[in-house]
């Protein structure tokens, strides 16, 4: 093992996608997608090489604690594997996909620099380097929003605006924690919770949930479903920020600073993480946009991967920790089903959906098995990481399991609202003509599908062999030391079953009651109190980039005003005052002697008075 295979990690696909920038797409306009197809490849090839493997290189670079330190360890090198496997899978899905996207160069391009970028910050043992390539990333988010046409430009400026506030805040925890520590070495770090080192974790904490698209960082992401290509929802939101986000999260809170349950930061975490499970599929529910209902369960579903990990407990942290693993499966499965229902449909409007799943069998079955999988329905994967974190959260306090079951529930009812309106029932325009989408787009979907189900029935391969290994000897499960295999708390087993029968009861009655299944959580939807809360949202009243933007407006008319007053003093207050001194000496001093006498005469005695004031009278 040689320095060369971490630093190829980082520089092939950087380089490539230079390549591709330079390629004359004009005369191989294959050329782009197959290029990047190939070289996530090989990245991939080379993840697989190098995962058993524990390996650190240091190289002198910018002085003042800044070093080129790269180390794979068991943690580095499973999320490496993670970014080489999903990367691959949407670029071979994207090369049909976006094949006569005019941006299709310029998107293959940014995410082979993606791969570049993450895959630096994971390596990363430096971090100021992993600054580096963690702000890289923000360049590479923006330009892929904004790579088809002129519309998503705005919703880019937003997720630059708002991740880059949340790397503002990672910035300022950097060099707190460097200087807290005494050295930028992350493998060196191990801080206290307490005093600035608090203020140093939250400052950490705000940059990856930002990342990984936590509330209130989140609210680009439903933007970008609608306007970014959907190759970038599947990669990004769907699974490599994800996996950075809940990485970092985790290095945070289990190398950088002795995170214990007993701590307030960890209560900090797990109120974050409900919150974000409860308000984003709240707002899932009621969406009427395929694409658009998955981006905020990719918000819902970050909840559960920060409420495990905050619990600070063995069982929540593993749980926390394979719930971003099946995520990144089951939600990048279902977003590259939207995007071959779209292709083949035309639309992912669910009103202008329905009986796909007759002319789409394949994307019908793999969207049952990831819709499945994210509500967790057992066997499936979801439903394992699930139960790990209702146990720690449940240890934690009740009120976290509860929000946390309600989540399920909620997720339940989107996703069988999802699949009758667009897979079931009738279909909405009877003279369209839609086929099954093409076999390389479809292929990733399956692969994607069976992990779904491999890593459920057979959890002790992700569990024994990527997850415990990880975090070491001090995690360990009810199993004779490992988590893997059915859950022990049958009790909680018996209530996520009855939350998912009444999910399923839920939506017979909202179908009955409106006759289609796009209707079947209507009853929710108007319910007295969600129902204002809904049209506040759907004003944008409720979006905190609006919010941001108000106060910023209200900030900048004060400054306005401010401006304008200090301009008023010197240019009018002033001059005025200056005129009405200078008129007045005028006509004090007009030539008359008798006038001058008598001003020296006045002159005179006040200065007299003054004296004897000072004086005293003489005495």
């Amino acid at each position: 093992m040689t320095p060369l295979l971490l630093i190829l990690a980082i520089a092939v696909p950087a380089a490539a996608g230079l390549l591709v920038l330079l390629l004359p797409s004009r005369r191989a306009p294959w050329a782009p997608a197959a290029l990047a197809a190939l070289t996530c490849a090989f990245e991939l090839v080379l993840a697989v090489y190098i995962f058993p493997h524990d390996f650190a290189f240091t190289w002198p670079w910018m002085g003042f604690g800044a070093e080129f330190a790269v180390k794979l360890s068991r943690f580095s090198a499973f999320i490496l594997l993670g970014i080489a496997t999903f990367s691959f899978l949407v670029t071979a899905y994207s090369a049909v996909s976006m094949a006569k996207a005019p941006s299709s160069r310029r998107f293959h391009a940014w995410v082979l620099f993606t791969v570049a970028l993450s895959a630096g910050a994971v390596l990363a043992d430096n971090l100021i380097l992993f600054l580096v390539f963690w702000e890289g990333l923000l360049l590479t988010l923006f330009a892929m929003i904004a790579a088809e046409k002129t519309r998503p430009f705005a919703t880019a400026v937003k997720a630059f605006v708002i991740v880059g506030l949340t790397d503002l805040a990672l910035m300022f925890g950097v060099m707190l924690t460097g200087h807290l520590a005494g050295t930028m070495s992350m493998s060196a770090i191990r801080l206290p919770l307490d005093g600035l080192g608090a203020v140093a974790f939250l400052l950490l904490m705000i940059g990856a949930m930002g990342k990984a698209g936590a509330m209130p960082f989140h609210s680009w992401i439903p933007d970008a479903a609608v306007d970014a290509p959907l190759p970038f929802m599947a990669l990004l939101p769907g699974s490599l920020e994800k996996l950075l986000g809940i990485y970092f999260l985790a290095r945070v809170s289990l190398d950088l600073f002795i995170l214990t349950p007993a701590s307030w930061v960890s209560t900090v975490l797990m109120g974050i993480g409900a919150a974000t499970i409860l308000l984003a599929v709240l707002m899932a529910l009621v969406q009427r946009d395929y694409k658009k209902l998955l981006a905020y369960h990719a918000i819902s579903q970050v909840g559960y991967m920060i409420l495990g990990i905050g619990t600070a407990l063995p069982v929540g942290i593993v749980g926390g920790l394979f719930h971003m693993v099946n995520n990144a499966i089951y939600k990048s499965s279902l977003f590259l089903s939207a995007g071959a229902v779209e292709k083949e449909a035309g639309t992912t409007d669910l009103r202008e959906l329905g009986g796909l799943g007759r002319s789409m069998p394949i994307t019908t079955i793999c969207f049952l098995i990831a819709a499945a999988s994210i509500s967790g329905v057992p066997p499936f994967n979801g439903f394992f990481s699930k139960e790990l974190v209702y146990d720690g959260a449940l240890e934690r306090g009740w009120i976290f399991y509860a929000i946390a079951l309600a989540g399920s529930f909620f997720t339940a009812a989107s996703f069988l609202k999802l699949g009758h309106a667009a897979f079931f029932g009738k279909p909405a325009n009877a003279k369209r003509t839609v086929k099954e989408a093409p076999w390389p787009m479809l292929l990733p979907m399956i692969v994607l599908a069976g992990l779904c189900i491999v890593f459920g029935v057979a959890n002790s391969l992700p569990l024994e062999r990527l997850i415990q290994p990880v975090l070491g000897t001090a995690m360990k499960g009810a199993h004779g030391g490992t988590f893997a295999g059915f859950p022990t708390n049958m009790l909680l087993v018996g209530l996520t079953a009855g939350v998912l029968a009444l999910a399923v009861a839920n939506h017979a009655f909202g179908v009955h009651r409106t006759g289609r299944g796009i209707g079947a959580v209507d009853h929710i939807h108007h319910a007295p109190g969600l129902s204002s809360v809904y049209k506040l949202q759907a004003t944008g009243a409720l979006d905190p980039y609006r919010m941001l933007g108000g106060i910023v407006g209200v900030a900048s008319r004060g400054l306005y005003a401010l401006d304008r007053a200090i301009d008023w003093v010197y240019s009018g207050l002033a001059a005025q005052s200056a005129l009405a001194v200078s008129w007045v000496l005028r006509k004090a001093h007009n030539g008359n002697v008798n006038r001058y006498v008598l001003w020296a005469l006045a002159g005179a005695v006040a200065v007299v008075l003054a004296v004897l004031a000072v004086t005293g009278g003489g005495r």
